[in-house]
């Protein structure tokens, strides 16, 4: 049984009333009224016509929304889409609100919903972005199908995506933990997502909630308890990837939140990626992935400056993290003009890696080494830009396939700093 000390008497009571479930659908939200009224109908839609003879309920964990979300999930009654849909649920959709604070956190809404799928004994469980302009009713099935049907215990999502977007996923995230867990998931850190109910109730256990860290980025967490503990995972394609900009556009609390956990879980996870010498594809359903090419303004001179700003600014605290002759070459390049300017591939991974071998160490702060490593992802950001402002997307997938490779290369270095630094 999940420790229950978190959740509010009234939530147990809304659960109680539900009884056991098939599926469960995970919405956290936090003041989301203009887009969480399609996505409470796609989800409905989806449930209607994919799953029509299994219990489902929706859980909505709410970070104190003050514009009506909560009233809008909760209002939107699965009758309003029988007459348009000519379609007919032969159980009834539940739905449960609660709220656990006046500010968000993925994570506590993540904790949320993974104890009421342990309490409902959920089978298949997803959880949906409340922001998505673009969720379509498949969405749920294709999410849901691979752990209700073929006993998948993660489904990860791949998407259409611009070459520019996501591109911390692209240079940092994806090529790091496939050349380090030798597992090519293109979206380790994800709002929509899918898991079987026995894998989120050992999950909801592991203490990765009170680890020190701040528990953030608990959805990466829980995709690296996945490939950790060896759990079966597939991807899933569901389309474009076209999100409502509310979130902060700061880089650091985007690094917090996921290079963060990814470093700390270098040291449990130690005995498990440390052996690893290759990659490998996981089943995919749909597609890898799509790349769409429309022109984008991006702020070149403003990254450059804000690379080259950081690396003399925090030089002091780079002495701490990198080897004399990365540091060299930052500061080299640093000084170049737009035209010139390259952050090649090779001085990126052994940048990383050297941050990582740090952070294992604690040379400074923890949290400090995450924020420091933000100028030098602007750095690299524009390099990326630079090489893949006319390219094709098979120029671009080429290029993020090199840095892969590059990452899996060089992992022999990551090994010789981690122990160099012991």
């Amino acid at each position: 049984m999940a420790e229950e000390t978190f959740l509010t008497d009234d939530f147990l009571r809304q659960l109680i009333n539900v009884g056991e479930v098939d599926i469960l659908v995970g919405l956290p939200t936090y003041n989301n009224a203009r887009t969480i009224g399609a996505v409470v109908q796609s989800i409905q839609a989806g449930i209607l016509r994919w799953f029509p003879r299994d219990r489902a309920v929706i859980i909505n964990p709410d970070g104190g929304s003050r514009d009506g979300t909560r009233e809008l999930v909760t209002g939107i009654s699965i009758d309003d889409l029988r007459p348009v849909s000519n379609l007919h649920a032969l159980r009834t959709l539940h739905c449960v609100s609660s709220p656990y604070g006046s500010s968000p956190s993925s994570t506590v809404a993540l904790r949320t919903i993974l104890a009421a799928a342990e309490l409902l004994r959920a089978k298949a469980c997803i959880v949906m972005s409340p922001e998505s302009s673009h969720t379509e009713d498949d969405w749920i099935s294709k999410l849901l199908r691979p752990i209700r049907h073929d006993g998948f215990d993660l489904v990860t999502p791949t998407y259409r995506r611009h070459k520019f977007d996501g591109l911390l996923v692209t240079n940092l995230l994806y090529p790091m933990i496939r050349a380090l867990y030798g597992l090519r998931i293109r979206e380790p850190y994800t709002h929509e997502f899918g898991f079987s109910g026995r894998f989120g109730g050992e999950f909801l256990l592991t203490n990765v909630w009170d680890d020190g860290t701040g528990a953030q980025g608990t959805e990466l967490s829980l995709t690296l308890a996945a490939i950790t503990g060896r759990q079966r995972i597939c991807q899933s394609f569901l389309g474009q990837k076209d999100h409502i900009e509310r979130r902060s556009a700061d880089l650091v609390p985007a690094l917090r939140e996921t290079v963060g956990p990814m470093f700390s879980a270098l040291d449990s996870t130690f005995p498990a990626w440390s052996a690893v010498t290759a990659s490998q594809a996981i089943p995919t359903t749909g597609g890898d992935h799509e790349v769409l090419l429309e022109p984008v303004r991006v702020n070149r001179k403003q990254l450059r400056e804000m690379f080259s700003t950081g690396v003399a600014e925090l030089e002091s605290v780079f002495h701490s993290i990198l080897s004399p002759s990365t540091l060299a070459e930052l500061q080299r390049i640093a000084r170049l003009e737009e035209a010139e300017f390259h952050y090649s591939s090779e001085l990126w991974v052994r940048t990383v890696y050297e941050f990582a071998a740090s952070h294992h160490k604690s040379v400074i702060s923890r949290d400090h080494i995450i924020q420091a490593l933000a100028p030098l992802f602007r750095g690299r950001a524009l390099t990326f830009l630079l090489e893949n402002r006319n390219g094709s997307a098979a120029d671009v997938e080429n290029n993020i396939e090199g840095l892969c490779l590059e990452f899996e290369r060089l992992k022999p270095y990551l090994l010789q700093q981690w122990k160099s630094r012991e």
